[in-house]
């Protein structure tokens, strides 16, 4: 919502935006704290050398880092009976191609799995325009591992399994992203993160921070009841 004050003289506006920088900067100094608390956290090695269904054919988690020492994935919530990936998922996969050339620059690898087929994971790509690497999980348990995918029972049963075990599942298909690093042949996980973590990951959403509208989302049924698949809004 728009604030509705009225108009401040140019030496009152300056005087708090000055204010507002004094807590942009505690926020960015927090910011860095906290990634540097997620660099620190311990490895976990993968136990179990998931093969995936590619276009190119079957790909370990080893070949999804090609010559990069980093991988970074999005768990995309697609399920193996939808017709059309998740309108959200959507939403961030949109900023996904741009950035690939930047992240291999850094030694990172990225890639997107899904439960659904590649028979529909490949022309939902087509139709979105997408090219960054995307996989199918459905034969491997990748998807549980990461607990984004659950049952018909878990969900139901509205256990608190999902987000590391702080929030149920609303659907049997949700979203995450997790960070692998290579130790030669030997790959370790490193991070991951759900629900509002996965906020910082969607540019749109930031640059819609700095407007005088934000988001606004407050009179919405639900955040992001507004979003759309880029070819479906009017106009």
């Amino acid at each position: 919502m728009v604030n509705s004050q009225p108009n401040p003289g140019p030496d009152a506006w300056l005087d708090a935006r000055r204010a507002l920088l004094v807590r942009e900067k505690e926020l960015t100094r927090l910011r860095d704290e906290v990634s540097a608390l997620r660099r620190a956290l311990p490895h976990r090695p993968m136990e179990r050398a998931y093969v995936f269904d590619s276009p190119q054919g079957p790909r370990s988690m080893l070949d999804l880092f090609g010559d990069s020492q980093q991988l970074l994935v999005y768990h995309f919530m697609f399920g193996p009976d939808w017709e059309a990936g998740c309108p959200s998922c959507t939403f961030w996969a949109d900023h996904f191609d741009p950035m690939i050339p930047h992240l291999r620059a850094r030694d990172t690898a990225f890639a997107v799995v899904s439960s659904a087929p590649l028979a529909k994971l490949q022309p939902y790509a087509e139709r979105m325009g997408w090219r960054f690497p995307w996989v199918c999980s459905a034969t491997n348990e990748f998807n549980r591992e990461f607990a984004v995918t659950f049952s018909e029972q878990e969900v139901a049963g509205r256990s608190p399994l999902y987000n590391f075990g702080t929030q149920s599942a609303h659907g049997q298909q949700m979203p995450g992203a997790s960070a692998f690093l290579r130790k030669g042949d030997e790959i370790v996980h490193t991070y991951s993160t759900y629900s509002r973590g996965l906020d910082i990951l969607n540019g749109t959403y930031h640059w819609l921070d700095l407007t005088a509208k934000g988001r606004d989302e407050a009179q919405l049924t639900h955040p992001m009841a507004w979003v759309r698949r880029h070819d479906e809004y009017p106009g």
